[in-house]
């Protein structure tokens, strides 16, 4: 079965984002807004439980992290998705790097961009038309992220949560 590992941001950011995500993405229905915080990734009923318990062990270490979303980006050329970047802090990383190094699954293929998406699969006609327009509007939201959440794949391609971790440590 297929599972990631996410932050989602608050009701206000999600809204936000999913005013794009409507006409852009086609995965709107499929999860809510989030944040990867670590990407997909296949493991058994058995080897699940362990991911559940080294995940809490993390949490259990690491404290909330401040997500701060200042601008609307692009994957372009790499791809034609288009996103809210969030600010990278020491507290993110350090939790992202304890969850995709040496944790279950293999290594992330890219560098760590904490973002939420709000668009993708468009065509380079459709990207070019509205990042332009998406950046002019901008983005500016600050919040605080206290709990991540372990996702699963259902057979119809949307993702439910498998469990949530609070974030209680000092890190």
């Amino acid at each position: 079965m297929k599972y990631g590992i996410v932050a989602f941001p608050s009701k206000e950011l999600q809204d936000l984002a999913n005013g794009y995500r409507k006409r852009y993405d086609p995965h709107y229905a499929l999860i809510t807004p989030h944040m990867t915080i670590k990407g997909v990734f296949e493991a058994d009923d058995k080897e699940i439980e362990e991911v559940a318990k080294a995940i809490k062990r993390v949490t259990d270490k690491h404290g909330p992290f401040e997500l701060n979303v200042t601008k609307v980006s692009t994957f372009a050329p790499i791809t034609n998705a288009i996103y809210f970047k969030a600010e990278p802090n020491e507290k993110l990383v350090n939790l992202h790097q304890e969850l995709n190094y040496n944790f279950f699954g293999d290594e992330p293929e890219y560098a760590f961009v904490p973002h939420v998406t709000i668009a993708q699969k468009l065509s380079s006609g459709e990207h070019d038309d509205i990042i332009g327009q998406l950046k002019m509007i901008g983005v500016n939201h600050s919040e605080t992220i206290d709990r991540l959440h372990l996702l699963y794949q259902l057979e119809d391609g949307s993702w439910t949560v498998y469990e949530t971790f609070r974030l209680e440590g000092k890190q």
